[in-house]
């Protein structure tokens, strides 16, 4: 009988990562955060709604379009086509995301999926020059590429989240991390807004839409320019089963893998029972900063420059709560600091409730009192979770992570939509926002922690 001869797997720890890694590790959140601020926030909604209707045969600029377009036959009002779009590429991103991450755990070369993704996404949005006139299915099929690109790259740059620090040092990585993103995507946000703020002509509307688009476009090329940094200064840091020495085909060894997990991953019920807080709370934050310039517009009366001074604020203050959220959590523990920061997004909704209308300072305050407690709640709840990741899977579950992150943000959009029907009322729709941080704050205080961490065979942090 011939022996089976089991491969060695070197045991030692990967060489810690040095200042300029880290560096690069960050500059990748100021790349691809403009993509999501001025593209997804900002311009794209409106550009490619335009677009539908132009090719719908309304007339540009036109305040109500009526018409339809047709999609593989399939009868849309051209108003619904982009909120449509985003649907469709959830639906797909939740099944593209774990693969990804399954597939960067088995490859030697994450730094090359890193690349590879995010060249795709930026080159998609580049090529949103080419959408001109009518050409809505180009628009939408480009999105569409773009947004699942990004939402791939986003889970193998944070699979390298625990390579990169020790159970004590990833809250500060995180933090930095997610401050640089928002300094990134602000300053390139400020400068479209600028440009179409100058340029743009109110009896011209073609103008107006040439400018969005260019404005997409320069997203696109920030975020593969800025790329260039991190996959030069990041090291290849392939988990054991990668330099263990097996080989073979990296997509169906990803897709055996995700398999695998998924059957073995009720083994570990403490981490889906974060996933689940984690889902529910972050539901409940993405909501807000979704339907904020709606309940500015239609609830409170406010002017669009008020809510582009507010969508920029947002996003510089948020660098500054980043880090101070993340100073916080050195001294009382990122667990902490994600509930205080749940009973502040607690606050925010009952502020909002309270907001006169056409009152611009107060709905600004509230903006800033948004951008304080949102990145610290997002950067945190991200190297939380990598404390309950098991060793070298850490592609795969952070593909679950971005599930959580993207691919449930109906249900707090959906929760608004029927109690305003209900209601007839946006504050009282807003209102009803409490309950997904009211339970999310009581699920995530539920998860014994440092019990959670043990479980998935890792070292607790000093401070929780």
């Amino acid at each position: 009988m011939a022996e089976t001869v089991t491969p060695t797997v070197d045991d030692t720890p990967p060489p810690a990562s040095t200042r300029r890694e880290r560096r690069g590790w960050y500059i990748y959140d100021w790349a691809n955060s403009a993509f999501q601020t001025t593209v997804i926030t900002v311009f794209l909604g409106p550009f490619i709604t335009t677009v539908a209707e132009v090719a719908a045969g309304c007339e540009l600029g036109a305040d109500t379009c009526d018409g339809y377009v047709y999609p593989l036959g399939i009868r849309v009002a051209a108003g619904s086509y982009y909120p449509y779009l985003i649907s469709l590429s959830v639906f797909l991103t939740v099944f593209v995301l774990p693969v990804i991450g399954a597939i960067a755990d088995r490859s030697a070369h994450k730094k090359r999926l890193l690349g590879g993704a995010a060249f795709t996404g930026a080159g998609a949005t580049m090529a949103m020059i080419f959408v001109t006139g009518d050409r809505y299915l180009l628009g939408g099929a480009l999105f569409l590429v773009a947004n699942i690109s990004f939402g791939a790259a986003i889970v193998v740059y944070n699979s390298f989240l625990p390579q990169l620090g020790g159970p004590d040092e990833r809250d500060g990585i995180s933090s930095r991390g997610w401050a640089l993103g928002y300094l990134g995507g602000g300053l390139l946000l400020g400068f479209n807004l600028v440009a179409v703020t100058l340029f743009s002509q109110d009896d011209n509307p073609q103008r107006t839409l040439d400018l969005a688009r260019w404005s997409i476009v320069s997203a696109g090329v920030w975020w593969a320019v800025f790329t260039l940094v991190p996959l030069r200064w990041l090291r290849e840091r392939p988990s054991v089963a990668a330099a263990s020495g097996r080989r073979g085909n990296v997509l169906t060894d990803g897709f055996r893998q995700l398999g695998h997990t998924l059957r073995e991953i009720k083994a570990y019920p403490l981490t889906l029972f974060f996933l689940l807080a984690f889902l529910v709370y972050n539901d409940g934050i993405q909501t807000v900063i979704t339907l904020a310039s709606q309940y500015g517009t239609e609830e409170l009366r406010l002017e669009q420059s008020t809510l582009i001074i507010t969508i920029l604020l947002v996003q510089f203050l948020a660098f500054g709560g980043a880090l101070s959220l993340g100073a916080l959590a050195r001294r009382i523990g990122a667990w902490k600091t994600v509930l205080l920061s749940l009973v502040l997004w607690t606050g925010v909704i009952i502020g909002a409730f309270r907001l006169p209308a056409e009152a611009p300072v107060p709905f600004m305050v509230l903006g800033a009192a948004i951008g304080l407690v949102l990145g610290g709640s997002q950067a945190l709840s991200r190297s939380l979770f990598s404390q309950l990741i098991p060793a070298g899977k850490e592609g795969e579950y952070y593909g679950f992570y971005e599930i959580s992150d993207k691919g449930t943000s109906w249900l707090g959009p959906l929760a608004f939509g029927l109690v305003f029907q209900l209601t007839a009322s946006y504050r009282v729709g807003l209102v009803s926002l409490l309950i997904f941080f009211v339970v999310g704050f009581l699920l995530l205080a539920a998860v014994p922690i440092r019990r959670a961490i043990v479980a998935a065979g890792n070292t607790p942090p000093r401070v929780l």
